[in-house]
């Protein structure tokens, strides 16, 4: 016989291993017996799924199931390459091939497998998606599974408290009592949204101050962004009121600009934050870093963020969101501003439709900030048949009261 020679067969890629068999209770006595089949991953592509396979092997008496991703496969075949060499007598050549060990397992029960097919059957259809992700998602998509049914046993769990707390209630107090508490606190509750409110003031001025609304720090950093209402000149008011690129009320008093040098600057910083918060308060969920784009200053972004979003959680992430209390808290501000823009009285109305909400609500916002609400002749722009109501903000302030003759309470968040 010639010397013997090898050659190596795996260099290509396009020959499939071979597959070399274990089973895991005990040896064959008679492998002709048995007979094959191997199953391959559709996905050619993917660098770990193209790799894929399971092992079927059947006898008279037992099906034997292996395969080379799950969490059993025998850690050799990561740690260990396998070769299988095929010599030709005559020749003396040796043709060596990659191969690859798979662990086989018997199937021991027929009821088994019909009866998990049953109850797969019965799943819903996200059910059977969260099966298919547990068994051939990719890491990412099973953390997401995770924190998907986390969050709905949790959501469950305080779903069933609040229920067993608010029948509790419910039984200790009556309905009746419970409808007339609401009543009374309605007023309460938006109040604890508005700006701090210094009832002993002896000026209108000192109501509601102006360094409560606007710091030192966060009026500084307006002076550049203002620097164009400060400049602005009568046609350019005019496009952008074409363009209603702000708010009836920016517009109207862009109009009224006072001529001197530092309350013009005054005015215009006052002009450009509220634009601001009354855009902002048009938003729902933020999801951008700076949501006011990237003239809005920092320390002006980080104060709309802090003082005027909600946190929520959706999906597992955190996510700023103006909610409803966080609407009537911004709405409360811009009447606070507006007032010391205008001499301690606005036009509710404007600002009713600047901010897009029901009068009631505005209304019940500014009887709450103290202000007499009386009829007014409306400002330009708006529609002739529209009754104003004016805010005033004059001492002494008007004693709080509670709402009356209401049955249903606003709902704040």
């Amino acid at each position: 016989m010639a010397a013997a020679t090898w050659r190596y067969r795996g260099d290509s890629g396009a020959e499939q291993p071979a597959l070399l068999v274990r089973f895991s209770n005990g040896r064959l006595q008679q492998s002709d017996s048995l007979q094959f089949t191997v199953y391959r991953n559709k996905d050619k592509v993917h660098p770990r799924k193209k790799h894929r396979r399971i092992l079927v092997s059947e006898t008279e008496r037992l099906s034997y199931v292996g395969n080379n991703f799950s969490s059993g496969v025998l850690k050799c075949n990561s740690l260990c390459r396998y070769f299988v060499g095929v010599l030709d007598k005559d020749s003396g050549q040796m043709e060596v091939y990659n191969a690859e060990i798979f662990h086989m397992q018997p199937l021991l029960s027929d009821n088994i497998i019909a009866e998990d097919s049953r109850e797969y059957q019965n799943k819903s259809y996200r059910e059977k998606m969260d099966l298919c992700i547990e068994a051939f998602g990719t890491s990412k998509q099973k953390r997401a599974l995770s924190t998907r049914r986390l969050n709905t046993v949790g959501s469950d769990v305080v779903s069933t408290a609040v229920s067993r707390a608010a029948a509790s209630v419910i039984d200790a107090k009556g309905v009746t009592a419970l409808i007339q508490d609401m009543t009374q606190e309605d007023t309460q509750n938006i109040s604890s949204f508005l700006p701090p409110c210094n009832e002993d003031a002896e000026k209108p001025e000192q109501v509601y101050k102006f360094e409560d609304i606007l710091s030192p720090a966060e009026y500084e950093a307006l002076r550049v962004p203002a620097a164009a209402f400060v400049n602005i000149t009568a046609e350019e008011i005019a496009k952008k009121a074409e363009e209603k690129s702000h708010c009836s009320f920016v517009l109207e008093q862009l109009k009224l600009l006072p001529a001197d040098g530092k309350s013009r600057d005054h005015r215009a910083r006052c002009l450009w934050f509220l634009d601001t918060l009354v855009k902002f308060s048009c938003l729902k969920v933020i999801r951008k870093k700076h949501p006011m784009g990237p003239d809005c200053p920092h320390t002006i972004s980080r104060k709309l963020m802090k003082n005027f979003t909600s946190l929520t959680y959706n999906n597992g992430s955190v996510q700023n969101l103006i909610s409803a209390s966080m609407k009537a808290k911004i709405t409360a501000y811009v009447i606070a501003l507006a007032l010391h823009i205008n001499s301690f009285q606005t036009d509710l109305t404007v600002l009713q439709n600047d901010l897009k909400l029901p009068e009631s609500r505005v209304l019940d916002i500014a009887r709450a900030m103290r202000l007499r609400i009386s009829n007014a002749k409306g400002l330009p722009g708006l529609e002739e048949d529209q009754k104003h109501k004016l805010g005033i903000l004059s001492l002494p302030l008007p004693v709080q009261k509670a709402a009356e003759g209401r049955r249903k309470r606003r709902r704040m968040t």
